[in-house]
Formats: structure tokens, sequence, C-alpha cells
């Protein structure tokens, strides 16, 4: 069984946390941040600007957490959906929608949906558990599209102001200079008006 935390995920102050938990030096959170979100490795291994003592060292206990789509599907108007794993053995969806000089991607934030919207087909599958920053984000990081991508768009399974920690830590990523360095009018979150996560949205965000 893989214990391994994700690096993808973690934000700029978790990761200065981790470079000096685990003895290296300051500077590697930021060497460990362009590899992730910038530069989009998939092994610690290919961190070549790390020592390899200290990617050894990183590799005892993390893993870079990129996983790999197990399908797609491509309709005619060049939509394509990909299903990921995640924990306990469920799966969850991401649509890759091109249109002209746009490429929107819409992610999901749950695994299914406590809502029960009478509309949704994820509500009426219920709610199986939270999706972690680094299953989020990793949603981004592994379709082929990743690199042409310009627009995300938090309207797929789970209701993303449910999911407020998780949410916050992807959001930062997303729109900080450590990360992938957007804009916020890049990025649309869709609720259907979860107030407390409203309020924690409007106050922090």
């Amino acid at each position: 069984m893989n214990n391994k935390e994700p690096l993808i995920g973690k934000t700029w102050e978790e990761l200065k946390h981790l470079v000096q938990s685990s003895g290296m030096p300051d500077f590697a959170a930021k060497q460990i941040a362009s590899w992730i979100y910038r530069k989009k490795v998939e092994s610690i291994d290919e961190m070549t600007d790390i020592s390899i003592v200290h990617r050894n060292k990183l590799k005892e206990n993390y893993t870079v957490g990129r996983t790999v789509f197990v399908k797609k599907q491509i309709s005619a108007d060049g939509t394509v959906k990909y299903l990921f794993p995640v924990s306990n053995k469920h799966f969850i969806e991401s649509v890759f929608i091109p249109d002209k000089e746009r490429a929107t991607l819409c992610i999901s934030s749950q695994i299914g949906c406590k809502m029960n919207c009478l509309f949704c087909m994820t509500g009426k599958q219920g709610f199986s558990g939270q999706l972690q920053a680094s299953d989020i984000l990793n949603q981004a990081l592994s379709i082929p599209e990743s690199d042409r991508l310009t627009n995300v768009v938090f309207m797929g399974m789970g209701e993303p102001l449910d999911n407020t920690d998780e949410l916050f830590k992807v959001l930062d990523i997303l729109t900080s200079d450590y990360g992938f360095a957007w804009s916020p009018k890049r990025i649309t979150v869709s609720t259907i008006g979860v107030i407390p996560g409203l309020q924690r949205f409007l106050s922090e965000r």
C-alpha cells in the first residue's frame, strides 16, 4: 500500500514547511513548485536541479501524485470526457471543452455530491467523499491538453463550496506566482448557493 503524500496540491506555505522538515534548503520549495506546477513532471527523479540525496529523501515520504486517466470519450464537437481513479476505488469525471480560442476544463471537486439536485445525475449517485487538492489539480495536470488550457470551471462532480478547504488551496495554486500564475478571470467556481461556503469565499478569497 502506498502511503506517500502527493506533492501536487501543496501550497507555498506547505512546501516551505516540507523542505524545512526534510532538512532541505529553503530554496528547494521554489524548485519543487516549479517542477510540479510549471514543468509538470511525473516523478521526483525528474527534478534534476535538486541533489540526488535530497531527491531520495523526498521519495521516502512523498510522490509527485500524478494519476493517469483510465478512460476517455470523445464527442463529435471535440469535447473530451476523462475518467480518473481516486481513493477507495472511486472515479471522477473531467470534461475538456475546446471552443475557438478557449480551451476549458470542467473539473470535479467531490466524489459524488450531497446536494441531490433533481436535474443532476451526480446528485442521484449520492456522496462518497471529498477530493483532496491533489485530486482536483491532477485533473488539470494529467490530461493531454493540459498545456492548452485557458480556463477552468468548477462545474464537474460535486459542490465546490462544500469542500472549501481543498478548493481554496487549489485556487491559491492556480493564481499564485509559485503555481500556475493564472488570472482569477480564467477560473469559474459554480455553486448552488452553500451559505457557509459563500461566506468563507467572500471573506477569504
